[in-house]
């Protein structure tokens, strides 16, 4: 178990048993005390590890347990963190809500949209009781903290802002940094990409991640993972974003008659010779080249499908 440390924060990682997929899921704490905040805490096959985390930085209490989105990466294990920390209030955006408390649909959702397989190793959702959602003012170590409504990457999608951090979830992305590259070269060096699955509209999501270019947070904290300069990252996530897009939709109008399959092959060639942040998946360790080459190629289809309404 690894606990990286930013002062006041904490960034929990939280590895499954498949390959590549470490320093990917995580749990972010704000400590006060032995009080604390968590922004999503990742599936229940790992809520044993956050739980041993939480303890080993003398947590007692959690105070509200901030859900970026329901998808079963994020949210899946609350119900099993709640039997630890039975008081603790439970923030998500309205649309996901009923979805925790009753997640059958959600659990029917992640095998379609990610595999048996996977979701057989993140573990089963459970119900979330409805007296534990949490609506109105959040307010921790004299702070309140802010919901941004960020829909770009799923209906359900909100950050999160406390002081100086913003907890972004995938509203501006993956970001995965090469910290024994950047300490070599003394700059930071990092591959980064967009998460754009399937169901996915480009206005949306690039207005979700312009929202969050007027927070002035200091510090951007990534659902996948770590923590960057909030102002240079979003940024370069809405230059990335477009240049994504604008390549596949007008590949994708060029060569209607190709198959979804086919049109992400060919955009993915272009892609890697013109973004400066995705041709970095070839210093990527081979395990995390193995996750990521499903997540880029899911990315894009869900750009291409929406591509193919603007074909149309």
């Amino acid at each position: 178990m690894d606990i990286d440390e930013f002062n006041d924060l904490f960034l929990i990682d939280l590895p499954q048993k498949m390959t590549g997929y470490r320093r990917f899921t995580s749990t972010w704490v704000i400590k006060e005390g032995s009080s604390a905040v968590l922004v999503d805490v990742g599936p229940a096959s790992t809520i044993p590890l956050l739980k041993e985390g939480l303890d080993s930085l003398g947590i007692k209490k959690v105070e509200y347990i901030l859900l970026t989105h329901i998808h079963i990466d994020h949210a899946g294990g609350t119900a099993d963190l709640l039997k630890f920390y039975p008081d603790a209030r439970v923030v998500v955006n309205e649309k996901g809500e009923k979805h925790l408390i009753n997640p059958e649909k959600l659990m029917e959702g992640s095998r379609k949209v990610l595999g048996k397989s996977i979701v057989d190793v993140y573990g089963e959702i459970k119900p979330v009781p409805a007296e534990n959602i949490h609506r109105g003012v959040i307010e921790f170590a004299g702070s309140e903290i802010e919901i941004i409504k960020t829909p770009g990457h799923a209906v359900h999608h909100q950050s999160y802002v406390f002081e100086k951090y913003l907890f972004a979830g995938e509203a501006a992305g993956v970001f995965h940094r090469f910290e024994e590259l950047s300490e070599q070269l003394g700059h930071d060096t990092y591959y980064a990409r967009p998460a754009t699955p399937p169901r996915y509209i480009y206005e949306v999501a690039e207005e979700s991640a312009r929202k969050l270019m007027g927070v002035g947070a200091k510090h951007i904290c990534y659902g996948h993972f770590g923590m960057a300069d909030a102002k240079k990252r979003i940024e370069e996530y809405l230059n990335q974003q477009k240049l994504w897009f604008d390549t596949v939709l007008s590949f994708t109008c060029q060569h209607i008659e190709m198959s979804d399959q086919d049109i992400i092959a060919e955009v993915r060639k272009i892609l890697m010779d013109k973004d400066d942040l995705i041709s970095k998946f070839s210093l990527l360790d081979d395990d995390i080249k193995e996750r990521e080459d499903y997540y880029i190629n899911n990315a894009l289809l869900g750009m291409v499908r929406y591509a193919r309404e603007k074909c149309s």
